[in-house]
């Protein structure tokens, strides 16, 4: 009995040291991803990729096909679906999604005060699309909400990662 009592002590300060390590070893990960994040949108070289859509009019869909926008210094590469109200049909295209290369667009990055980032772009070589609004948590969660001249604005819930 006496000596459960003498390494009890000891035994609480093993796991107060553990706990500890864990805490601290969580938030090395976590300054780990914001950091990588962060490098990505320096350098201007990510994919997002889209896991679920929201429609201005309809239910919010889980996507199971790889819908992606590469963004590049040099250029946007859209390929994303359409799910809403078009106010005039394109001429000769079959595809109702976002498909697009741009190559003249606006890129603006500004950092949110609860963290993590709103990215801007805006194509200026005569596509469908107005703007595109990517916020970008620092866990690498991003929303994209996209502005339309001819159909409903929509928005992608999804994650940026590298370009592999």
């Amino acid at each position: 009995m006496k000596k459960t009592v003498k390494l009890l002590p000891f035994f609480l300060f093993l796991m107060l040291f553990m706990c500890i390590q864990i805490v601290v070893t969580a938030q090395q990960k976590v300054a780990a991803k914001e950091t990588t994040i962060k490098n990505l949108l320096d350098n201007q070289r990510y994919v997002f990729y889209a896991e679920s859509v929201i429609p201005s009019s309809g239910r919010q869909r889980i996507l199971t096909t790889d819908y992606t926008v590469t963004i590049l210094k040099d250029s946007i590469i859209s390929d994303l679906p359409y799910f809403g109200r078009a106010y005039a049909a394109p001429i000769g295209n079959t595809d109702g999604g976002i498909k697009f290369t741009s190559v003249d667009f606006d890129y603006s990055i500004n950092r949110r005060k609860k963290g993590g980032w709103d990215v801007n772009i805006k194509p200026k070589d005569g596509q469908d699309v107005q703007n595109m609004s990517l916020t970008i948590y620092d866990n690498g969660k991003a929303y994209l909400n996209v502005n339309s001249n001819n159909r409903q604005a929509i928005s992608f819930n999804g994650r940026i990662t590298n370009i592999k």
